[in-house]
């Protein structure tokens, strides 16, 4: 009876996520900018999966499904690429392809939920290297949303793995992850996963799936900015760039994200390019202020030269006084250190 009652009770739910997404989501659409060019979900299959979660009612791998049928039916189509994999094994249930909701949804909901849990080992690691080929083939940034309970008995260690994927492609990768740990080790081991990038975002799964608010906090954490209104004009918060400490020069991994903003700026003529230099609080006011005007300036620069005109892009610099996140830590003042990127209509 209970298992007939779940599956009963998620089958309502989904039907209210599709019924509502086709009214609420093209509004949605309008109000935000991507922060990311591709969204891959990257659900654990493992044998710790199948089994029942911190309260006991349902078992991870069921609330993993939900969750991750839930943001496929909370994301905003703004010209993703995604595609959905799972691990231990290692899977492709939909390769990358533009964002199709429907299609995102046909790919998770075969998973199986009823398998043993014994004789199904937890390769997180090996998991990671799996999807090493599939993120060379993408460009531009890529949203990876995990989920995943933490835990993990076989190969290498899966932090040691993430490390390597984002030496290897830099601020590139974004690391979402929907936590289902109930142990010690699987909790400290999504929170190293999240760290990693520089996005640091997580969740707790059950979170996800009870609260609607924290649910879109995470996923403006990786997925997509906010519409922001300023003099009564609207403006689109576009991307962030980063830079080294103490550096203006632009990075070779963020090409991809200018060469975005180049190609958005030419087929919208009539929109003005705002460029928003920013520093962390190391150093003078004075000294943050003209490194947040140079680092405006050389993303102004990068626009000129493939073929933007000057007069339609304001550089400006905002030193130290506008933080995005906490000063007091290395990965707080690297978030700190950036260009954002932003269009409005010319009055």
């Amino acid at each position: 009876m209970r298992e007939f009652s779940l599956k009963k009770m998620r089958f309502i739910v989904i039907m209210l996520i599709v019924a509502l997404a086709g009214s609420v989501l093209p509004a949605a659409a309008a109000r935000w900018a991507p922060k990311v060019d591709n969204v891959i979900f990257f659900i654990d299959h493992s044998g710790s999966m199948a089994m029942q979660g911190a309260r006991g009612e349902y078992t991870k791998i069921i609330l993993a499904k939900d969750a991750a049928i839930e943001i496929n039916y909370r994301i905003p189509n703004l010209n993703y690429k995604s595609g959905v994999f799972t691990f231990a094994p290692f899977e492709q249930l939909s390769a990358m392809a533009p964002y199709n909701q429907k299609a995102v949804h046909d790919a998770i909901s075969p998973i199986n939920v009823d398998y043993p849990i014994y004789g199904n080992l937890t390769p997180m690691g090996p998991g990671l290297v799996a999807l090493d080929p599939v993120l060379g083939g993408l460009s531009g940034r890529t949203a990876v949303i995990l989920f995943t309970d933490g835990d993990n008995n076989l190969g290498i260690d899966p932090v040691v793995e993430a490390r390597q994927l984002l030496a290897k492609y830099g601020d590139r990768i974004c690391f979402m992850v929907v936590s289902f740990a109930d142990t010690d080790h699987g909790k400290e081991q999504v929170k190293k996963l999240a760290a990693l990038s520089s996005c640091h975002c997580i969740i707790e799964g059950e979170e996800l799936l009870n609260s609607r608010a924290a649910e879109d906090i995470f996923l403006r954490c990786g997925l997509y900015d906010e519409v922001a209104d300023m003099g009564g004009s609207e403006v689109v918060v576009f991307r962030s760039i980063y830079f080294d400490f103490d550096k203006s020069n632009i990075k070779p991994e963020f090409i991809p994200v200018l060469d975005e903003g180049v190609a958005v700026s030419k087929s919208k003529p009539n929109q003005q390019i705002i460029l928003e230099g920013n520093t962390d609080s190391v150093g003078s006011v004075a000294y943050n202020q003209a490194l947040s005007e140079r680092r405006a300036n050389s993303v102004k620069a990068y626009f000129v030269k493939k073929g933007i005109d000057a007069n339609r892009i304001t550089a400006v610099g905002y030193g130290k006084s506008q933080p995005r996140a906490d000063n007091a830590t290395d990965e707080g003042r690297r978030l700190n250190r950036r260009v954002e990127i932003k269009f409005k209509p010319m009055n």
